[in-house]
This record gives C-alpha cells, structure tokens and sequence, in this order.
C-alpha cells in the first residue's frame, strides 16, 4: 500500500509543479522590478514546497519558534539536515531567506528553474572553487539584507547523529555582524528513508527554531560554531513535544 501511495505521490507532485512554475514564473516577473530581494516569490515557494506536506496524510508538522526568524536584516540561519523532506519543512517557516543547496538539485526541471528565479545559491560539494563562489554569493546577499539558510553538516546524516558542522556559515555570521539562527528539525528521517522514495508510515516532524546566537558574544567563528551544534544537538535530544 505505502509503494502505491509513493507513486501516486511523487506523481501528483511531478505534475502539479509545472503549474506551481508556471504561476511563479509570473509572480517573478510581476515583482521583480519593485521587489529586488524576492521576497513574494520566496513566499510563493514556500506555500508551493509545504503544500506537499500539508496534503500527505502520512505526515503532521508543527512548526515552533518562527517569530526568532527575522522579517528583515540579516542572518545566517543553521539547520540539521537528516532527509530529502527538510527542504520542505524549513520552507515552512514562511520567512524570507535564500536557500544553499547542492548544484545539482538547480538541474531539476521546474524546480531548480524555479530556485534560481529565486536567486539561491548553489554549490558543487568537494569544489573549492564553488565554495569561494557560495561565499562570495551569500556576501552580496546578507550585504543586501536577505538572510541565508544552509545545513552546515554538509550533507545529510547516514545514521542519524548530528555530523560535524563546516565553519561558512559562521564566518558569514562574524563577517557581516549576523545573529546565527539555529534550527532544530525533528522527525523527518523516519518520514523518507536515506536512499529511496517510498514513504513511511504516519510520521510527526517538528521545527523547532531555537534562541538566535550574537556572533559578537563568541571569540571566534569555531566557538561560535560550536555553540550552534551545541544548541541544536541539545534540542534533538528532547522528547517530542
């Protein structure tokens, strides 16, 4: 039963996203001449990617904490990253950011076209090349006052622990003077398994955004870093609530 439920799912989701595209293509045309940091089309995104969880009858997600995530100004926020779905349930938080993602997801039909009308930014792991230009990007970014969300593990978990945290997200934080946001995600492993598509059964995910983190209070970006693993590794341990 949970095969079929897989297919028809992806299905509904391959099909009903060249309409979601097309309507935000217009939406990044309408805006773009008064809305310089797409912030609608983000918003727009964001209804498109939770759409799918709150339509799967398999999953319940509450979100807790959005208020920490700022309308306006910079921040550099830091999430775990256990499964494909996070990226629809960070989308959740209904506030303006722009995604760092690997570059191969921006070779997606339809929605990888949709993340660079978005202006996200991508990055090719092991390339220290696209590192330099993943920073470079992020730096015009929070320069112009859009927050950045990455998963600072680099890549998601294969076994369910927190990974070590990579340090660019931090020295964004230290360099441009922007609160670190951590974010804990609950619940997501079990929903889809690290390789394959078939969904599992009912599953309750949480994002739980946590306290923001002054880089000025820390003597430097590991310390820094460190404090936002603590953080969320703390969170990750307690009970679902």
């Amino acid at each position: 039963m949970l095969r079929l439920f897989s297919v028809a799912y992806w299905a509904f989701i391959a099909l009903s996203c060249v309409v979601f595209f097309v309507v935000a293509a217009v939406v990044w045309a309408v805006t773009l001449p008064f809305d310089r940091r797409r912030v609608v089309l983000h918003l727009y995104s964001s209804a498109w990617a939770s759409f799918y969880v709150y339509v799967n009858p398999l999953w319940r997600l509450r979100v807790t904490g959005r208020d920490r995530v700022p309308w306006r100004g910079p921040a550099v926020l830091v999430a775990n990253h256990a499964s494909l779905i996070d990226i629809l349930v960070l989308f959740a938080l209904f506030r303006p950011f722009k995604w760092v993602s690997k570059e191969e997801i921006f070779k997606v039909p339809l929605i990888g076209w949709n993340m660079r009308l978005n202006d996200y930014v991508p990055l090719k792991r092991g390339s220290g090349a696209s590192v330099r230009e993943m920073m470079a990007h992020c730096d015009r970014l929070l320069a112009a006052g859009s927050s950045v969300i990455i998963f600072p593990e680099g890549r998601r978990t294969p076994d369910g622990q927190l990974q070590a945290f990579k340090n660019g997200a931090f020295e964004l934080s230290v360099r441009h003077h922007a609160p670190i946001i951590p974010v804990a995600v609950h619940g997501t492993r079990a929903a889809l398994p690290r390789h394959g598509l078939i969904l599992r059964d009912h599953v309750d995910a949480h994002v739980r955004v946590l306290p923001p983190l002054d880089p000025a209070d820390y003597p430097d970006v590991g310390a820094l870093r460190d404090a936002a693993r603590a953080a969320i590794e703390a969170d990750l341990l307690k009970p679902a609530r």
